[in-house]
Protein backbone atom coordinates (compact mmCIF):
# COMPACT_ATOMS: atom_id res chain seq x y z
CA UNK A 1 0.00 0.00 0.00
CA UNK A 2 2.75 2.44 0.86
CA UNK A 3 4.61 1.60 -2.34
CA UNK A 4 1.46 2.24 -4.45
CA UNK A 5 0.98 5.68 -2.91
CA UNK A 6 4.55 6.71 -3.72
CA UNK A 7 4.25 5.54 -7.32
CA UNK A 8 0.99 7.45 -7.79
CA UNK A 9 2.56 10.65 -6.47
CA UNK A 10 5.47 10.29 -8.90
CA UNK A 11 3.20 9.80 -11.92
CA UNK A 12 1.01 12.77 -10.92
CA UNK A 13 4.11 14.93 -10.58
CA UNK A 14 5.28 14.02 -14.06
CA UNK A 15 1.85 14.70 -15.57
CA UNK A 16 1.60 18.04 -13.83
CA UNK A 17 5.04 19.01 -15.05
CA UNK A 18 4.19 18.07 -18.66
CA UNK A 19 0.95 20.04 -18.49
CA UNK A 20 2.76 23.17 -17.35
CA UNK A 21 5.41 22.72 -20.03
CA UNK A 22 2.68 22.36 -22.70
CA UNK A 23 0.93 25.63 -21.98
CA UNK A 24 0.10 27.87 -24.92
CA UNK A 25 2.04 31.09 -25.39
CA UNK A 26 0.01 34.15 -24.40
CA UNK A 27 -2.35 35.61 -26.98
CA UNK A 28 -0.28 38.26 -28.74
CA UNK A 29 -1.34 40.87 -31.26
CA UNK A 30 1.56 41.91 -33.52
CA UNK A 31 3.02 45.33 -32.76
CA UNK A 32 2.31 48.14 -35.21
CA UNK A 33 4.13 51.30 -36.23
CA UNK A 34 7.86 51.79 -35.56
CA UNK A 35 9.32 49.97 -32.57
CA UNK A 36 12.81 51.16 -31.65
CA UNK A 37 15.29 49.22 -29.51
CA UNK A 38 18.50 50.88 -28.32
CA UNK A 39 21.49 48.51 -28.08
CA UNK A 40 24.36 50.22 -26.24
CA UNK A 41 27.30 48.18 -24.98
CA UNK A 42 31.01 48.54 -24.13
CA UNK A 43 33.55 45.72 -24.16
CA UNK A 44 37.14 44.87 -25.06
CA UNK A 45 38.04 43.00 -28.25
CA UNK A 46 39.66 40.28 -26.15
CA UNK A 47 36.26 39.37 -24.67
CA UNK A 48 33.41 40.27 -27.05
CA UNK A 49 29.89 39.65 -25.76
CA UNK A 50 26.97 38.34 -27.77
CA UNK A 51 24.08 40.79 -28.20
CA UNK A 52 20.68 39.17 -27.74
CA UNK A 53 18.18 41.39 -29.54
CA UNK A 54 15.27 38.95 -29.22
CA UNK A 55 15.54 35.94 -26.94
CA UNK A 56 14.60 32.63 -28.59
CA UNK A 57 10.82 32.21 -28.84
CA UNK A 58 10.00 35.88 -28.58
CA UNK A 59 6.35 35.78 -29.67
CA UNK A 60 5.56 38.19 -32.51
CA UNK A 61 1.92 37.18 -32.84
CA UNK A 62 -0.34 34.38 -31.58
CA UNK A 63 -4.07 33.83 -31.89
CA UNK A 64 -6.86 32.06 -33.77
CA UNK A 65 -5.81 30.36 -36.99
CA UNK A 66 -7.85 32.66 -39.21
CA UNK A 67 -5.72 35.62 -38.08
CA UNK A 68 -2.84 34.13 -40.11
CA UNK A 69 -0.25 34.88 -37.42
CA UNK A 70 1.40 31.61 -38.41
CA UNK A 71 2.60 33.37 -41.58
CA UNK A 72 4.36 36.27 -39.87
CA UNK A 73 7.77 37.00 -41.38
CA UNK A 74 10.35 39.79 -41.43
CA UNK A 75 11.96 41.46 -44.43
CA UNK A 76 14.53 44.18 -45.02
CA UNK A 77 13.92 47.56 -46.60
CA UNK A 78 15.49 49.03 -49.70
CA UNK A 79 18.52 50.62 -47.96
CA UNK A 80 21.30 47.99 -47.71
CA UNK A 81 23.07 50.01 -45.01
CA UNK A 82 20.18 49.14 -42.67
CA UNK A 83 20.48 45.40 -43.23
CA UNK A 84 20.87 43.30 -46.35
CA UNK A 85 18.26 40.58 -46.72
CA UNK A 86 15.25 39.83 -48.97
CA UNK A 87 12.67 42.59 -49.23
CA UNK A 88 9.80 40.16 -49.92
CA UNK A 89 8.65 36.75 -48.75
CA UNK A 90 10.88 34.02 -50.18
CA UNK A 91 8.81 30.99 -49.17
CA UNK A 92 11.98 29.19 -48.10
CA UNK A 93 11.79 26.11 -45.86
CA UNK A 94 13.94 25.47 -42.81
CA UNK A 95 17.24 27.22 -42.00
CA UNK A 96 18.63 30.00 -39.87
CA UNK A 97 19.33 33.34 -41.52
CA UNK A 98 22.09 35.94 -41.35
CA UNK A 99 21.75 39.63 -42.11
CA UNK A 100 24.89 41.71 -42.81
CA UNK A 101 24.55 45.08 -41.07
CA UNK A 102 26.89 47.97 -41.84
CA UNK A 103 28.65 49.39 -38.77
CA UNK A 104 30.43 52.76 -39.03
CA UNK A 105 33.18 54.00 -36.74
CA UNK A 106 32.22 57.47 -35.55
CA UNK A 107 35.84 58.68 -35.39
CA UNK A 108 37.33 57.40 -38.64
CA UNK A 109 34.29 56.68 -40.79
CA UNK A 110 35.53 53.14 -41.37
CA UNK A 111 32.74 50.69 -42.31
CA UNK A 112 32.63 47.01 -41.41
CA UNK A 113 29.78 44.52 -41.92
CA UNK A 114 28.64 42.45 -38.95
CA UNK A 115 26.21 39.54 -39.29
CA UNK A 116 22.99 39.38 -37.26
CA UNK A 117 21.64 35.83 -36.91
CA UNK A 118 17.92 35.11 -36.63
CA UNK A 119 15.20 32.52 -37.17
CA UNK A 120 11.46 31.96 -36.81
CA UNK A 121 9.50 29.23 -35.01
CA UNK A 122 5.83 28.48 -35.63
CA UNK A 123 3.38 27.83 -32.80
CA UNK A 124 0.40 25.46 -33.06
CA UNK A 125 -3.08 26.62 -32.11
CA UNK A 126 -4.16 23.06 -31.36
CA UNK A 127 -1.61 20.60 -30.01
CA UNK A 128 -1.93 18.02 -32.78
CA UNK A 129 1.72 17.42 -33.73
CA UNK A 130 3.70 18.41 -30.66
CA UNK A 131 3.75 18.00 -26.91
CA UNK A 132 4.25 21.70 -26.21
CA UNK A 133 2.52 23.58 -29.09
CA UNK A 134 5.85 24.39 -30.74
CA UNK A 135 7.00 23.34 -34.19
CA UNK A 136 10.67 22.79 -33.40
CA UNK A 137 11.71 23.50 -36.98
CA UNK A 138 13.65 26.76 -37.48
CA UNK A 139 12.74 28.95 -40.46
CA UNK A 140 14.43 31.94 -42.11
CA UNK A 141 13.20 35.31 -40.90
CA UNK A 142 11.87 36.24 -44.34
CA UNK A 143 9.59 33.29 -45.10
CA UNK A 144 5.87 32.76 -44.57
CA UNK A 145 6.41 29.02 -45.04
CA UNK A 146 5.02 26.73 -42.35
CA UNK A 147 4.34 23.06 -41.85
CA UNK A 148 0.59 22.51 -41.63
CA UNK A 149 -0.38 19.88 -39.11
CA UNK A 150 -4.08 19.26 -39.75
CA UNK A 151 -4.65 22.97 -39.28
CA UNK A 152 -2.26 25.90 -39.85
CA UNK A 153 -0.17 27.25 -36.96
CA UNK A 154 -1.62 29.97 -34.78
CA UNK A 155 1.45 32.10 -34.28
CA UNK A 156 5.11 32.90 -34.84
CA UNK A 157 8.07 33.58 -32.58
CA UNK A 158 11.54 34.83 -33.47
CA UNK A 159 15.10 34.94 -32.20
CA UNK A 160 17.65 37.59 -33.12
CA UNK A 161 21.25 37.72 -31.91
CA UNK A 162 24.66 39.10 -32.84
CA UNK A 163 27.17 36.36 -32.07
CA UNK A 164 30.34 37.22 -30.17
CA UNK A 165 32.53 35.83 -32.96
CA UNK A 166 30.90 38.20 -35.46
CA UNK A 167 31.49 41.22 -33.21
CA UNK A 168 35.18 40.32 -33.20
CA UNK A 169 35.34 41.83 -36.70
CA UNK A 170 35.03 45.30 -35.15
CA UNK A 171 38.24 47.01 -34.05
CA UNK A 172 38.64 49.63 -31.32
CA UNK A 173 36.34 52.62 -31.64
CA UNK A 174 32.74 53.70 -31.25
CA UNK A 175 30.60 51.86 -33.79
CA UNK A 176 27.11 52.93 -34.83
CA UNK A 177 24.61 50.97 -36.92
CA UNK A 178 20.92 50.46 -37.52
CA UNK A 179 18.97 47.36 -38.50
CA UNK A 180 15.43 47.81 -39.85
CA UNK A 181 13.13 44.79 -40.14
CA UNK A 182 9.60 45.03 -41.56
CA UNK A 183 7.01 42.70 -40.06
CA UNK A 184 4.50 41.27 -42.52
CA UNK A 185 1.63 38.79 -42.31
CA UNK A 186 0.32 38.51 -45.84
CA UNK A 187 3.21 37.78 -48.25
CA UNK A 188 1.76 40.31 -50.69
CA UNK A 189 0.34 42.61 -48.05
CA UNK A 190 1.52 45.80 -46.36
CA UNK A 191 4.16 46.27 -43.68
CA UNK A 192 2.48 45.91 -40.29
CA UNK A 193 5.39 47.20 -38.19
CA UNK A 194 9.03 48.20 -38.54
CA UNK A 195 11.43 47.03 -35.84
CA UNK A 196 14.44 49.36 -35.60
CA UNK A 197 17.55 48.28 -33.68
CA UNK A 198 20.01 51.11 -33.03
CA UNK A 199 23.53 49.97 -32.12
CA UNK A 200 26.04 52.08 -30.21
CA UNK A 201 29.06 49.90 -29.39
CA UNK A 202 32.22 51.20 -27.74
CA UNK A 203 35.08 48.75 -28.22
CA UNK A 204 38.53 48.91 -26.69
CA UNK A 205 41.64 46.93 -27.65
CA UNK A 206 43.90 47.08 -24.61
CA UNK A 207 46.10 44.19 -25.73
CA UNK A 208 47.13 46.01 -28.93
CA UNK A 209 48.18 49.43 -27.60
CA UNK A 210 51.51 50.22 -29.25
CA UNK A 211 53.98 52.67 -30.68
CA UNK A 212 53.96 51.32 -34.22
CA UNK A 213 57.03 51.68 -36.45
CA UNK A 214 55.83 50.53 -39.89
CA UNK A 215 59.33 50.11 -41.28
CA UNK A 216 60.26 47.53 -38.65
CA UNK A 217 57.05 45.73 -37.65
CA UNK A 218 57.83 43.61 -34.60
CA UNK A 219 61.60 43.59 -35.21
CA UNK A 220 63.82 45.71 -32.91
CA UNK A 221 64.32 48.99 -34.82
CA UNK A 222 67.84 49.82 -35.93
CA UNK A 223 67.87 53.48 -37.00
CA UNK A 224 70.79 55.20 -38.69
CA UNK A 225 71.48 58.87 -37.98
CA UNK A 226 72.36 59.41 -41.66
CA UNK A 227 75.51 61.41 -40.86
CA UNK A 228 77.29 62.96 -43.82
CA UNK A 229 80.81 64.34 -44.03
CA UNK A 230 81.27 67.81 -45.59
CA UNK A 231 84.84 68.80 -46.30
CA UNK A 232 83.70 72.15 -47.78
CA UNK A 233 83.60 74.74 -46.45
CA UNK A 234 86.68 74.17 -44.36
CA UNK A 235 86.96 72.98 -41.63
CA UNK A 236 85.11 69.73 -42.39
CA UNK A 237 81.93 68.93 -40.46
CA UNK A 238 79.60 65.99 -39.85
CA UNK A 239 75.85 66.05 -39.22
CA UNK A 240 72.58 64.80 -40.60
CA UNK A 241 68.86 64.18 -40.23
CA UNK A 242 66.71 61.06 -40.38
CA UNK A 243 62.95 60.70 -40.03
CA UNK A 244 61.46 57.64 -38.36
CA UNK A 245 57.94 56.74 -39.49
CA UNK A 246 55.86 56.32 -36.33
CA UNK A 247 52.16 55.90 -35.56
CA UNK A 248 50.42 55.75 -32.16
CA UNK A 249 47.65 53.20 -31.59
CA UNK A 250 45.80 53.84 -28.33
CA UNK A 251 43.44 50.84 -28.47
CA UNK A 252 40.44 53.18 -28.15
CA UNK A 253 39.87 54.15 -31.75
CA UNK A 254 42.08 57.25 -31.40
CA UNK A 255 39.64 58.82 -28.96
CA UNK A 256 41.99 59.31 -26.01
CA UNK A 257 41.96 62.66 -24.26
CA UNK A 258 45.73 62.72 -24.64
CA UNK A 259 48.76 60.44 -25.08
CA UNK A 260 51.91 60.83 -22.99
CA UNK A 261 55.21 60.26 -24.83
CA UNK A 262 58.57 59.95 -23.06
CA UNK A 263 61.97 59.45 -24.72
CA UNK A 264 64.84 58.05 -22.66
CA UNK A 265 68.53 57.82 -23.53
CA UNK A 266 69.63 54.43 -22.20
CA UNK A 267 73.33 55.04 -22.74
CA UNK A 268 76.00 56.25 -20.28
CA UNK A 269 75.64 59.55 -18.49
CA UNK A 270 77.12 62.50 -20.34
CA UNK A 271 78.02 65.29 -17.89
CA UNK A 272 77.24 68.73 -19.27
CA UNK A 273 75.05 67.46 -22.08
CA UNK A 274 71.77 69.45 -22.38
CA UNK A 275 68.56 67.54 -21.65
CA UNK A 276 67.47 68.31 -25.21
CA UNK A 277 70.12 65.93 -26.55
CA UNK A 278 70.73 62.20 -26.78
CA UNK A 279 73.94 60.39 -27.66
CA UNK A 280 75.52 57.56 -29.56
CA UNK A 281 78.96 56.35 -28.38
CA UNK A 282 82.01 55.04 -30.14
CA UNK A 283 81.87 51.29 -30.40
CA UNK A 284 85.47 50.92 -29.15
CA UNK A 285 84.62 52.58 -25.85
CA UNK A 286 85.62 55.84 -24.22
CA UNK A 287 83.57 58.42 -22.32
CA UNK A 288 85.13 61.68 -23.47
CA UNK A 289 83.26 64.24 -25.62
CA UNK A 290 85.13 63.12 -28.75
CA UNK A 291 83.81 59.56 -28.14
CA UNK A 292 80.16 60.54 -28.59
CA UNK A 293 77.88 62.21 -31.14
CA UNK A 294 74.82 64.06 -29.84
CA UNK A 295 71.45 64.32 -31.57
CA UNK A 296 68.03 65.86 -30.89
CA UNK A 297 64.47 64.52 -31.18
CA UNK A 298 61.39 66.28 -32.46
CA UNK A 299 57.96 64.77 -32.92
CA UNK A 300 55.36 65.99 -35.41
CA UNK A 301 51.76 66.07 -34.20
CA UNK A 302 48.74 67.97 -35.48
CA UNK A 303 50.88 70.28 -37.59
CA UNK A 304 53.30 71.09 -34.75
CA UNK A 305 56.89 70.07 -34.14
CA UNK A 306 57.42 69.17 -30.50
CA UNK A 307 60.89 68.83 -28.97
CA UNK A 308 61.38 65.76 -26.80
CA UNK A 309 63.60 66.29 -23.77
CA UNK A 310 65.38 63.34 -22.27
CA UNK A 311 63.19 61.68 -19.58
CA UNK A 312 60.50 64.38 -19.80
CA UNK A 313 56.95 63.39 -20.74
CA UNK A 314 55.15 65.32 -23.47
CA UNK A 315 51.35 65.25 -23.56
CA UNK A 316 49.92 65.01 -27.07
CA UNK A 317 46.40 66.42 -27.04
CA UNK A 318 43.79 66.57 -29.76
CA UNK A 319 44.09 62.83 -30.43
CA UNK A 320 40.35 62.67 -31.12
CA UNK A 321 40.67 65.24 -33.93
CA UNK A 322 44.14 64.44 -35.29
CA UNK A 323 44.81 63.12 -38.75
CA UNK A 324 44.51 59.33 -38.93
CA UNK A 325 46.35 56.66 -40.86
CA UNK A 326 45.04 53.23 -41.86
CA UNK A 327 47.51 50.45 -40.98
CA UNK A 328 47.65 46.70 -40.47
CA UNK A 329 49.30 46.15 -37.09
CA UNK A 330 51.55 43.12 -36.62
CA UNK A 331 49.65 39.92 -35.79
CA UNK A 332 46.29 41.47 -36.71
CA UNK A 333 43.95 40.61 -39.57
CA UNK A 334 41.91 43.82 -39.44
CA UNK A 335 42.87 47.30 -40.59
CA UNK A 336 42.93 49.93 -37.84
CA UNK A 337 43.54 53.65 -37.63
CA UNK A 338 46.43 55.19 -35.69
CA UNK A 339 47.71 58.74 -35.21
CA UNK A 340 50.83 59.43 -37.34
CA UNK A 341 53.59 61.12 -35.32
CA UNK A 342 56.83 60.94 -37.35
CA UNK A 343 59.97 61.29 -35.25
CA UNK A 344 62.95 63.33 -36.49
CA UNK A 345 66.47 62.54 -35.28
CA UNK A 346 68.63 65.59 -36.01
CA UNK A 347 72.38 65.66 -35.48
CA UNK A 348 73.65 69.28 -35.38
CA UNK A 349 76.80 69.76 -37.45
CA UNK A 350 80.07 69.54 -35.49
CA UNK A 351 83.72 69.63 -36.51
CA UNK A 352 84.78 66.28 -37.89
CA UNK A 353 88.18 66.71 -36.24
CA UNK A 354 86.47 66.72 -32.82
CA UNK A 355 85.18 63.15 -33.23
CA UNK A 356 86.89 59.79 -33.53
CA UNK A 357 86.57 57.88 -36.74
CA UNK A 358 84.55 54.67 -36.57
CA UNK A 359 81.11 53.35 -35.65
CA UNK A 360 78.86 54.86 -33.00
CA UNK A 361 75.82 53.28 -31.37
CA UNK A 362 73.35 54.00 -28.60
CA UNK A 363 69.98 52.95 -27.19
CA UNK A 364 66.84 55.02 -27.10
CA UNK A 365 63.48 53.97 -25.66
CA UNK A 366 60.09 55.52 -26.34
CA UNK A 367 57.21 55.07 -23.90
CA UNK A 368 53.53 55.84 -24.37
CA UNK A 369 51.17 56.48 -21.48
CA UNK A 370 47.39 56.48 -21.82
CA UNK A 371 44.90 58.26 -19.57
CA UNK A 372 43.89 56.24 -16.54
CA UNK A 373 40.21 56.74 -17.43
CA UNK A 374 39.39 54.42 -20.32
CA UNK A 375 36.28 54.24 -22.47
Amino acid sequence: MRTWLLATALVWGLLASAAVHAQRPPLTTPATGVITTEVARSFDRSAPEALELWAPRTVLGYGEVDLNYGKIHLTCGSDPALGRCPTRDTGEPSSRSTIPVQFRDQRSGQRIDVNVTGWLERVEWQRYCSVDYWDHQEYPLWTSFNSDCLIPPGGTAAALVVQAEDLHNLVAGRWLAELHLDLRIDPDGPVIATHVFKFDLTITDRDRVMIYLPEFGLAPPLVGLQLDYRPVPYPATIGGTTVLDMCLYDGMGSQSEYLGITARDMGPAAPGRPDTQYSVWHRDGGRDPHDRVDYQLTLAHNGQRIALRNNDEVLLRGIDTAELRLVMLPDMNQWVYCVPTPLTLDTPRVLAADKREGYYEGRLTLEMRLPTTRL
